[in-house]
């Protein structure tokens, strides 16, 4: 759900009563002393179609002096409007509106961000609730509720759908069964990638030969494959000429083939990255898998020609350093991923174009990969999960100060996007960064899907709507093609 709802007030005013109220169960804590709420607390409302978010008492450390409380609730109202669609503005309607609903309804009138003003504890008695102060706040009409008791609650939330408009319509990107899946052979020239395409196609319509950069421009060409669980899958391939370094080539033809080449990376689903099993991870293999990175596009690790390592083994001599093939796989894929670090939980298919040794294999883990690039990430859990991870292991002092996550939703698939709102953005290290995309990808089963954040912070100053955002995602060392 992209559509967000934060819940804002001075502390006591029964934020936590009334976002458990909406959410229709207790999640956030309720007491009578403020600042029980330190963290940004989610939940996803199914019949409005919005995330719901209890800001609570955001930088609170348990004081609660009022300069302390006036800090704390500046930063509310600065993480609502940088996060929120529609702000839910809660004053006390027993305790009448203070300095400090005040200087938080000032600065929200500021803000472009829609409010809605909710006068709580208007429990049973209309007299013993002053309405006067509150619409001198210059935030409309307010509406008067029962968080504790539930009155005025069907009103408030025909309130905000109203606010929020009808739910955004699915944009229809999501590929389904039907829909052929695109997949194209990336690699240095000669590792085997068309080879590996006549294979799948069961027939000789692309050119092999053993002269390396045979293949001159992307083909594509349409095929069925029939999964594990007994379904065909229409298919699209894309056989693409090899990609040499940019200082190596010879001439406009190679030029122009390896623009084709990379450009065919735009229009896939899925990338077979194709490595020669007895060359290892060249510089060359991990600036093509950089390239591919840098599209957003997911890849499948194939490790063509292990035809020759079965050889290898079976002579008597074996392998030198290595008692048997499992070992020599098994440090393979460490070395593999020591190398191509920038691409976490990729699915890694030892195979051979020759023999068509486990070939079905590489696309039967297209077909789940692709599936799992629609996965929605729930907005309650996604948190849950961050959260987890920086109390497992918190993020390391940058300058003094750590990097803190105050709140995370989905924004986008293909590749997904996590916009993560935080105290300062540049506190977040790659190494952590890393740890973080490892953690979600390890609890949201997302193998081999690439992943961005996008950092909204804070400014030093710490006034309202002036967070900064950058977008972070997999990073490869080499920007440019580099050379072996």
């Amino acid at each position: 759900m992209s559509r967000t709802v934060a819940i804002v007030g001075r502390p006591n005013v029964g934020k936590s009563r009334l976002f458990n109220r909406l959410a229709r169960k207790r999640i956030s804590i309720v007491h009578d002393q403020p600042g029980v709420t330190r963290d940004v607390i989610s939940t996803d409302i199914e019949d409005g179609r919005y995330t719901l978010l209890d800001t609570g008492g955001i930088g609170l450390t348990g004081s609660d002096t009022p300069a302390r409380l006036i800090a704390a609730s500046e930063e509310q109202v600065s993480f609502a409007m940088d996060t929120a669609d529609l702000i839910l503005f809660v004053v006390d309607g027993l305790s009448g509106v203070t300095s400090l609903d005040e200087r938080i309804a000032a600065s929200l009138r500021k803000s472009r961000k829609q409010v809605l003003l909710v006068v709580n504890k208007a429990d049973f008695n209309d007299e013993k609730i002053e309405l006067a102060d509150a619409y001198k706040l210059g935030l409309g009409e307010p509406l008067r509720i029962s968080a504790e008791h539930g009155r005025g609650e069907e009103e408030l939330r025909l309130a905000i759908v109203e606010k929020l408009g009808p739910p955004p319509i699915e944009d229809g990107t999501v590929k389904t069964a039907s829909d052929p899946l695109c997949v194209c052979f990336l690699g240095r020239p000669n590792v085997g990638k068309s080879s590996l395409s006549n294979r799948l196609l069961k027939s000789d319509r692309l050119i092999v030969s053993e002269v390396p950069g045979t293949t001159r421009d992307a083909v594509v060409l349409p095929f069925e494959f029939k999964g594990r669980d007994g379904k065909m899958y229409p298919f699209k391939l894309i056989d693409t000429a090899g990609i040499k370094a940019a200082t190596k080539l010879a001439s406009p033809v190679e030029y122009f083939s390896r623009l084709r080449s990379l450009d065919a990376i735009k229009q896939t689903d899925v990338v077979f990255l194709v490595l020669d099993a007895m060359d290892g991870v060249t510089q060359q293999d991990k600036a093509i898998a950089g390239e591919i990175i840098k599209e957003g596009k997911p890849i499948v690790i194939v490790v063509n020609k292990w035809d020759l390592v079965h050889q290898a083994f079976k002579q008597p001599e074996g392998v030198s350093g290595y008692e048997n093939e499992r070992e020599f796989r098994e440090k393979f894929e460490k070395a593999l991923f020591d190398r191509l670090f920038f691409t976490p939980g990729a699915p890694v298919v030892f195979v051979s174009a020759l023999s068509g040794y486990e070939v079905d294999r590489m696309l039967n883990a297209a077909v789940k990969l692709n599936r799992r690039l629609d996965t929605k990430l729930p907005t309650a859990r996604l948190n849950q999960v961050l959260m987890h991870l920086a109390e497992r292991t918190p993020p390391p002092a940058v300058g003094g100060r750590r990097f803190r996550i105050y709140y995370a939703t989905q924004t986008g698939n293909r590749p997904f996007r996590i916009r993560i709102f935080c105290n300062r953005e540049e506190k977040l290290t790659e190494a952590y960064r890393r740890y973080l995309e490892a953690g979600l990808v390890k609890e949201f089963d997302l193998n081999g899907c690439p992943m961005y954040f996008d950092l909204v912070g804070k400014t030093r100053e710490g006034r309202g709507g002036g967070g900064r955002s950058r977008e972070e995602g997999f990073s490869a060392p080499e920007s440019e093609i580099a050379e072996d």
